[in-house]
């Protein structure tokens, strides 16, 4: 898994692209802190990554998992994990 962050210059934005390589799952979606933990699914790439793309406001951190065919999961890459009560999980967590 990998996360990708492009600061743009015009405004207090980041893009940042989260790519999960599951060439044999179905679905793959991110949930956190930004979608309100709301499942957003990933597109599948010819090469078998799931990528999604979202601008999210910088100087803030967010927690998020992956859902990959039904399965929550964390990203290892990720800046770093924190525990969370509500989950009774560890969540990735970005920070901007």
């Amino acid at each position: 898994m990998a996360i990708t962050k492009q600061y743009l210059k015009a405004k207090p934005l980041c893009k940042v692209t989260f790519a999960v390589p599951a060439k044999d799952a179905e679905k793959v979606a991110v949930a956190g802190e930004f979608n309100n933990w709301q499942e957003t699914e990933l597109k599948k790439q010819k090469n078998g990554v799931f990528k999604l793309a979202v601008n999210l406001p910088i100087e803030t951190s967010y927690a998020f998992r992956y859902v990959v065919d039904g399965e929550w999961t964390n990203d290892q890459e990720a800046d770093r994990s924190q525990w969370s009560d509500f989950a009774a999980a560890e969540n990735s967590i970005i920070d901007l």
